[in-house]
């Protein structure tokens, strides 16, 4: 990690104070729904860092949003934490991964949710929040593709892990939507997305799953150590350091081609992305969300 002394080389501390006090707004939120929906955060490493770190890199990454406009993705992303402990460490067979993917699908597509199961709960009124938006009958189906996406990355690597099964580097990348960066993003798509048609659906949706893929890689960069005493998959178990730094690069150079265009049409969308693979690019250099077992 390289450390710049230089005082101009570091963002504006003002701008920064009103960035953090946003976040600090987000933080209370996310502790308020930590207790609201006890059976998802109750684990240890749900700790006040996970809260902080994670609220202020929604709040850097779209500064020109307000605390509110930020809230269903500071609230979706957080459940996306809760729905991966759930797979990744809580459950014990394929089958109870596959009915927590059931459960979740009938839900987002406006069952109501199962009697005592917090992480349904919680999605239904996240569902809830969304369907008031005007957005919603357009990009409705989209976050659902997504959660599906999500789900199926999720149970592949489920299935990777318990059939010992080791992917290769580009299958493992494939299945990036398991990370949900693209399904916590289109629910902050639709609730910022005023009247009227939405414009470059497909094409915003292409620059999501592309800044994803960065992401996934970043993400294993700054993880690699928790990974292995986790039992986790991790890019770095299967091509070296610089071969996945290298495709990061190059992940990351037609990410911002992508998004260039959709500057001209949804400007503070396509700042939100690449401020999100920018924020990871520094975070994962020194830190992680997840707090300890």
């Amino acid at each position: 990690m390289t450390v710049h002394s230089d005082p101009g080389a570091w963002p504006g501390a003002t701008r920064s104070g009103m960035i953090c006090a946003g976040a600090g707004r987000a933080q209370r939120d996310m502790r308020e729904w930590a207790e609201t929906y006890p059976g998802l955060f109750s684990a240890k490493p749900f700790d006040a860092a996970l809260y902080s770190t994670l609220s202020l890199a929604m709040a850097f990454s779209g500064p020109w949003f307000t605390p509110g406009q930020l809230r269903l993705a500071n609230k979706t992303s957080l459940w996306a934490f809760g729905l991966d402990w759930l797979v990744d460490y809580v459950a014990t067979s394929r089958a109870e991964v596959a009915d927590i993917a059931r459960r979740c699908l009938e839900t987002a597509s406006g069952a109501p949710p199962v009697p005592g199961d917090d992480l349904t709960r919680m999605l239904a009124d996240i569902r809830d929040e969304l369907a008031a938006s005007p957005a919603y009958g357009e990009l409705g189906p989209v976050w659902r593709d997504e959660l599906e996406r999500m789900l199926g990355g999720m149970l592949a690597e489920w299935d990777w892990k318990s059939e010992k099964v080791t992917p290769t580097f580009e299958e493992y990348l494939g299945n990036a939507d398991n990370l949900g960066f693209s399904f916590a993003f289109a629910a902050h798509w639709i609730h910022v997305t005023a009247d009227g048609p939405v414009a470059d659906a497909g094409r915003t949706r292409e620059a999501s799953w592309a800044v994803q893929r960065v992401i996934r890689l970043l993400n294993d960069l700054g993880t690699y150590e928790r990974d292995l005493a986790w039992g986790d998959l991790n890019a770095l178990l299967l091509l070296d350091r610089a071969g996945v730094e290298r495709r990061i690069a190059d992940l990351a150079a037609r990410s911002r081609e992508l998004l260039a265009p959709l500057g001209e049409t949804c400007p503070e969308l396509a700042g939100y992305m690449e401020r999100q693979m920018d924020f990871c690019a520094g975070f994962y250099q020194v830190g992680d969300y997840w707090g300890t077992l």
